[in-house]
C-alpha cells in the first residue's frame, strides 16, 4: 500500500511563513507528479502547486511568488514553502502524488489527508 503523509500545519499570523513537508511511503516503483492543494471552507478544492519528477514546477497564480514546491526524489518526499501567508491562504492543505506502486505499472492517484492551515489577520 501507498500512503502519504503530510506535516507542518498550523496557526500563523498574515505576513508570516509556514513550511509544508509530505512523505509518500509504501510500496512504490517511482513517483511521477506531487504536489499540493487546498480546500476552504465553502469552497472547491484547488491546485496549489505541482512538480514532475524532473523538477519541472507548476503554480496557481495566487501563489506564485509566494510560495515555493520542492522534492526529494530519492526518499519521495515533496515541500512547500510559503511564505508572506495572507488570510485567504486558510484552508487544509492536501498533499497529492501521481505514483507507481510496486506490484502495478499503471500509475495512480494518492492523497494524503490534509493538514490545516490557518493564517489569522
Amino acid at each position: 500500500q501507498v500512503q502519504l503523509v503530510e506535516s507542518g500545519g498550523g496557526l500563523v499570523q498574515a505576513g508570516g511563513s509556514r513550511s509544508l513537508s509530505c512523505v509518500a511511503s509504501g510500496s512504490i516503483f517511482r513517483a511521477e507528479v506531487m504536489g499540493w492543494y487546498r480546500q476552504a471552507p465553502g469552497k472547491q478544492r484547488e491546485l496549489v502547486a505541482t512538480i514532475t519528477r524532473s523538477g519541472a514546477t507548476n503554480y496557481a497564480n495566487s501563489v506564485k511568488g509566494r510560495f515555493t514546491i520542492s522534492r526529494d526524489n530519492a526518499y519521495n518526499t515533496v515541500d512547500l514553502q510559503m511564505y508572506d501567508l495572507k488570510p485567504e491562504d486558510t484552508a487544509v492543505y492536501s498533499c497529492y502524488g501521481q505514483i507507481v506502486p510496486s506490484d502495478s505499472e499503471y500509475v495512480r492517484d494518492y492523497w494524503g489527508q490534509g493538514t490545516q492551515v490557518t493564517v489569522s489577520s
